[in-house]
């Protein structure tokens, strides 16, 4: 089976409140993230996990700020926009083959135009569920798809875009499975490397939730999130958190493999 490099790429900082990160715990904590994408790559495959935040971050923001406060702001430092990352590591929008979606949100779809010959995939479950539900606690459209991209998505991008089973092979050793919990587009993508399987999602924000078998707060369900830790434990080598900053401590310079 082919082998994939994976590289985690850095999109910036953020600071949630402990139960948000935990399930009603650490009420007096704030939680660090690292939003992160990651560069898959082999094979006649270059594929990211998410597009991250737009390069305009204001508004997003601006809404986390009137939900969270002032503190639960994404920090950016220069480099960390998603096409001077992958421009550091010599890729270009236009040799992305694959944009895997998870969860559907400004921080992982803003930048779904710039990869014009890329194949969009996203779980169909997801994509139903923006489709037909008109009023949710948590899934708001404006902040799941904005217009723009909705448009882009539904006319120019329309041939690209591929609706994924619950189950699916995007290609040979790059495999997704539909696992809910954080929001109704969440999966959990596998990819197959030297170092054997790396499993990334936002089902669980650090690996420490699946370590300690305490899911995320911020959860539409939390026993699809306990699923999905079962599942990884038993069937990934490296359980890989989207926000997990650790990730960069445990693998120099975000390479996995």
């Amino acid at each position: 089976m082919p082998q994939y490099e994976v590289t985690m790429l850095s999109m910036g900082r953020g600071d949630v409140p402990g139960p948000e990160a935990y399930w009603m715990s650490r009420w007096d904590e704030w939680v660090p993230l690292r939003f992160q994408v990651a560069l898959i790559r082999g094979h006649g495959v270059t594929a990211l996990v998410n597009t991250g935040p737009a390069a305009d971050i204001g508004p997003m923001n601006e809404k986390w700020t009137q939900v969270l406060g002032e503190r639960a702001v994404l920090r950016r430092e220069p480099g960390e926009f998603v096409l001077d990352q992958l421009s550091a590591h010599g890729v270009t929008p236009d040799e992305v083959t694959h944009v895997l979606l998870t969860p559907l949100q400004l921080y992982t779809v803003s930048n779904v135009p710039a990869f014009r010959n890329a194949e969009i995939c996203l779980t169909e479950r997801g994509w139903t569920h923006f489709h037909t539900t008109h009023a949710h606690p948590h899934d708001d459209r404006a902040t799941s798809i904005p217009d723009e991209i909705l448009v882009h998505l539904v006319t120019d991008a329309w041939p690209r875009v591929r609706l994924l089973g619950d189950s699916d092979t995007v290609a040979p050793g790059l495999r997704t499975w539909w696992s809910g919990g954080h929001h109704r587009a969440s999966m959990v993508v596998e990819v197959d490397t030297a170092a054997g399987v790396v499993a990334l999602s936002d089902t669980f924000f650090l690996r420490d939730n699946v370590d300690t078998d305490h899911p995320i707060g911020i959860s539409e369900n939390m026993y699809e999130c306990l699923a999905a830790h079962d599942r990884v434990r038993r069937t990934a080598d490296h359980v890989v958190g989207l926000y997990d900053p650790a990730n960069f401590e445990r693998y120099p310079n975000g390479r996995i493999a």
